[in-house]
């Protein structure tokens, strides 16, 4: 029976090779330049989408409640910055009355710009998939606001799951006549909700943006291999941005807006460098099938 393809066989055999043809590919495609792209546009997008994703589910589930889910996942985005953006959400949906047709529009319009251009950036990582096959352009253009619309189920699933986890922190239990407190288990297991939704948001973009039918398996592997990256490098910089930055002294009141940039860019290199993992993947696997 075999456990590997081909080109599975040969990643586990040459590793090293592996991974310096995803580099190459990558500063071939100009993946920082497009990774910068995606940033820019993904800080236009995010405030808006935020606040729609708010004001939609403020209908079934508590504010405040949503609010601090929002803010306990938003440091996996944001480290660092996730208590002044939802002060801000919740500055915003307090004045949600006030709120037009025409601001409705412009929200959807530039909660929509992240996703198409990171849809342009795809097709330039996957080219050989670009050149077979064209997406029709209603396709694209729908896609940010079903993508829009799968975030906002999703977020308020884990909202509904977020809340039971951290009532069963408040409860304890009696083992052998000692009494333990379930709260370290919540947080372990609200982490792996984060780091589970994390790995299934990225596969599902890469199951999504790239044009033609992609295997899950290979979607797997980019959101896996992005979201271990992303852990690491996400904790390294919260502990750059507690110990040694000094970004807030040369930025002053633009300290926010310069850390969620920073944050963005990288979060979309590593978003992209996935991407190139599996673009360089299908590359050997029709080298080798062939």
């Amino acid at each position: 029976m075999r456990v590997l393809s081909p080109a599975g066989a040969f990643v586990v055999a040459h590793p090293g090779t592996f991974a310096l043809r995803v580099l190459r590919g990558f500063q071939s495609n100009q993946g920082l330049l497009l990774a910068g792209a995606v940033a820019y546009y993904a800080l236009l997008s995010v405030v808006p989408l935020l606040i729609l994703v708010v004001i939609g589910l403020s209908h079934w589930v508590d504010t405040q409640e949503l609010l601090a889910t929002l803010g306990r996942y938003l440091e996996w985005l944001m480290p660092g910055q996730a208590r002044a953006i939802v002060v801000e959400l919740g500055n915003f949906v307090q004045h949600r009355g006030v709120m037009g047709w025409v601001l409705l529009v412009t929200m959807l319009f530039f909660s929509s710009l992240g996703f198409t251009v990171l849809e342009k950036a795809m097709s330039v990582i996957f080219l050989h998939r670009f050149a077979v096959r064209r997406r029709h352009y209603m396709v694209s253009a729908l896609l940010p606001y079903f993508y829009i619309l799968s975030l906002g189920v999703g977020f308020l699933i884990v909202t509904v799951v977020a809340g039971s986890l951290q009532a069963m922190g408040e409860n304890s239990v009696t083992v052998m006549g000692n009494e333990r407190s379930l709260q370290g288990i919540s947080g372990v297991l609200l982490y792996l909700l984060g780091l589970g939704g994390e790995i299934f948001l990225l596969t599902s973009v890469y199951m999504v943006m790239p044009v033609g039918k992609l295997s899950w398996r290979h979607a797997l592997i980019g959101g896996a291999t992005a979201a271990l990256l992303w852990e690491i490098t996400r904790h390294v910089l919260v502990w750059y941005f507690s110990s040694l930055s000094q970004v807030s002294l040369v930025y002053g009141s633009l300290t926010t807006a310069i850390v969620v940039l920073l944050s963005l860019e990288i979060a979309a290199t590593l978003l992209l460098l996935g991407a190139q993992v599996i673009s360089e993947y299908e590359r050997i696997e029709r080298k080798v099938g062939t």
